[in-house]
């Protein structure tokens, strides 16, 4: 049985409080991870494009109020 295998099988015998609290420590762990990638990948300019395109989009007045 696979590592994930494992946990997925662990995960099914959580009770529903736990279940929540690891659904809860789960989401706050993956948003960290996004997070740390994104402040990655602006920091080595992955996201310049993007970032240009929209300040161009909204110089051109092309963006609408939200």
């Amino acid at each position: 049985m696979s590592e994930l295998e494992e946990l997925e099988r662990r995960i099914r015998k959580l009770s529903p409080e736990d279940l929540a609290k690891f659904r809860a420590w789960f989401a706050e762990f993956d948003h960290a991870l996004w997070d740390r990638q994104l402040a990655s990948d602006a920091q080595t300019g992955k996201l310049d494009r993007v970032v240009n395109e929209a300040l161009a989009d909204y110089k051109a007045g092309k963006a609408k109020k939200i």
